[in-house]
């Protein structure tokens, strides 16, 4: 079949009609070059001839659906490098998971991710988020736009007095979308429609002058197509609610201000809290998913996006020059899953409590709940009880264990007010001010012990605050019947778990007596690692603990290994596995425990995956040997 025409668009732009609309965008210094903004089927390479195209730089992908790059296969054996979504990375070189482990059966997920490529494409890389990226002769700016798919990208070009917008599928025409089956993400929940209606303002805030959809015919009133479509999609996200639901106005004013210089994100999720300067610079606590309306089920990198659709309102409306600082209360990814955004976009630095580094840097080495995809590592280590100033605030950092082991909480002052900053370790208060009950926010994989809760309250009386601030729930001030009443609280809760549990039962109370770490790691084929043993196990002091490695058939290892417990039933133990026989995906380990000819079974488990050369993980590879 021969090859359809390119028709221009604007100038050193041409559209090519496929299974979606491709564009062709050449170079100014060298029309011979180009890069293209969606694939197709891949027709669209054997039409360049006809524009003088000899060499394409790169693909450039909206999203990860089907008719936007069936044809990419193609591209990669060309040779032409293909860069996505930062957040849809894994639906083009790894979609094989996701066509895996998705299931058929008590599906709740409605995002359409079996919409994606049926077989991977190598990826050369992602796109840069608000920053200028060039390929080849061709610079363009990558915002988020979600909407009809979370992960969803605009690329904004300048070129001959315009700002052309290829904005995929987040409008087809003037007040329209190519889908609206796409953008609902979970079963009863409309996150889709309202992420379109944020997308659409922002993106007019971007000033374009030309809108190229993914399907459909180009718009020269930019702004007007997409406040059009902001409009009727809010009418569409209201009809599905009890009671409307100003997202212009939580665009426009996502911050409200507890004191003159601290501010709370209310449109976050969890919150986030700016503390002020008032010299322009900001310092942020917490920063996880941004001008949320909703996190869609499943546990993929395409489910959970970060942003900072926030930032303008901030610098608007606040006096705000750059972010400086961001401090994470613990690990959890609706606290933090923005940190490395705001350190590459604002050049912020990050400041973590010490027993929140780990957990942080190495994501997947400990086997936690709720951690970020990405390491992120501390520009500055933040000493338990120790103090550090920032523009003037004296902020001093507390242990703060309960909702997680790795938490700390941030005790500062600001416009006369004492303030601590506790993550999720409470719930709201019920009730108002002076109520003295709240719900303990424990869950035992975070790892904690039922005295952790009488601790925080000795630490709140100690710091004696004015004002509370937390992660989900509104800031209340803090009086005496507030602070005995959480002595209370845990002391009930150590007395709770002393008569549920068996009696005199010296096992940690997650019944985790032994972790392997790294929990999930990679290794190259024949390769051998080392993997630490962390032991807490019940018996007296000085026992001797005899350990033993468990692997997959063919696999090899070096056998069994002992300790001695110290006063706490604690001991560390390394084990050598070298994994034999072959790429294989989320291979088990585990290890067989004895304490005194006492059996433990095989208490703790890790997964590797084993490659063909080089080690691939969610957190660090295991240490080969």
């Amino acid at each position: 079949m021969s090859a359809e025409p390119l028709h221009r668009v604007a100038d050193g732009v041409h559209r090519y009609s496929d299974s979606c609309e491709v564009y062709v965008i050449t170079a100014e210094a060298d029309p011979t070059r180009a890069v293209l903004v969606d694939f197709g089927g891949g027709a669209v390479l054997d039409a360049l001839a006809g524009i003088g195209v000899t060499r394409v730089d790169a693909v450039l992908m909206t999203h990860h659906h089907r008719d936007q790059g069936h044809g990419l296969a193609r591209a990669a054996a060309a040779g032409i490098p293909i860069h996505v979504p930062p957040a849809e990375r894994d639906l083009f070189d790894a979609v094989d998971e996701m066509w895996q482990t998705r299931s058929p059966l008590l599906d709740y997920d409605l995002r359409r991710d079996r919409d994606s490529l049926l077989e991977p494409v190598p990826v050369a890389g992602v796109a840069t988020l608000y920053r200028r990226a060039e390929y080849g002769g061709v610079a363009v700016r990558a915002v988020p736009t979600p909407g009809h798919t979370p992960g969803s990208v605009t690329y904004l070009l300048d070129r001959g007095g315009e700002r052309i917008a290829f904005s995929g599928d987040l409008v087809h025409a003037p007040g329209r979308v190519w889908s609206l089956a796409a953008t609902q993400w979970s079963y009863t929940e409309n996150e889709g429609p309202a992420m379109t209606v944020l997308s659409c303002l922002l993106l007019a805030d971007e000033e374009p002058t030309l809108l190229l959809p993914a399907h459909g015919a180009p718009m020269p009133d930019a702004r007007a197509a997409l406040e059009l479509l902001a409009d009727r999609m809010q009418r569409y996200v209201d009809s599905r609610r009890f009671t409307p639901w100003d997202l212009r106005g939580l665009l426009e004013q996502p911050y409200e201000r507890i004191t003159e210089h601290l501010l709370l994100n209310r449109a976050s999720n969890a919150y986030s809290y700016v503390l002020l300067s008032g010299t322009g610079e900001a310092l942020v606590i917490d920063y996880g998913y941004d001008l949320c309306t909703g996190i869609p089920p499943g546990t993929g990198r395409a489910s959970r996006v970060p942003w900072l659709a926030s930032l303008p309102a901030l610098k608007r409306e606040h006096g705000v020059r750059r972010v400086e600082v961001v401090l994470p209360t613990h690990y959890h990814d609706d606290h933090v899953a923005g940190v490395n955004l705001l350190r590459d976009v604002e050049g912020a630095e990050v400041w973590i409590p010490e027993n929140v580094v780990g957990a942080l840097a190495h994501p997947g080495r400990t086997d936690l709940p709720c951690q970020w995809f990405d390491p992120i590592p501390a520009d500055r280590v933040l000493e338990l009880g120790g103090t550090v100033e920032w523009r003037g605030h004296r902020i001093t950092t507390h242990p703060l264990p309960g909702h997680t082991e790795f938490a700390a909480a941030f005790a500062f002052e600001v416009d006369g007010v004492r303030v601590l900053a506790t993550g999720d370790q409470q719930t709201g208060v019920a009730g108002g001010v002076g109520t003295p009950r709240e719900i303990l926010n424990y869950q035992y994989r975070n790892r904690m012990r039922p005295s952790d809760y009488v601790a925080s309250a000795d630490l709140y009386r100690r710091i004696a605050p004015g004002l509370l601030v937390t992660g989900h729930w509104k800031e209340h001030a803090v009086d005496a019947a507030y602070l005995d009443g959480l002595a209370a609280q845990g002391a009930e809760l150590v007395a709770l778990h002393a008569d549920l549990l068996p009696e005199g039962d010296a096992r940690p109370v997650d019944d985790q007596v032994a972790r392997i770490e790294p929990f999930h790691s990679a290794l190259p084929s024949g390769a051998r690692a080392v993997f630490d043993v962390l032991l807490h196990l019940p018996g007296a002091p000085g026992a001797r603990v005899d350990v033993r490695a468990i692997v997959p058939e063919g696999w090899t290892t070096d056998g069994a290994a002992d300790a001695v417990l110290d006063a706490g039933g604690r001991a560390v133990v390394r084990i050598g596995v070298t994994a034999d026989g072959g790429p294989r995906r989320r291979a088990r380990i585990a290890v067989a425990v004895e304490v005194g000819g006492r059996s433990f079974g095989q208490p703790a488990a890790a997964t590797i995956d084993v490659v063909g050369d080089t080690a691939t993980a969610v957190g660090e590879p295991a240490a080969t040997a």
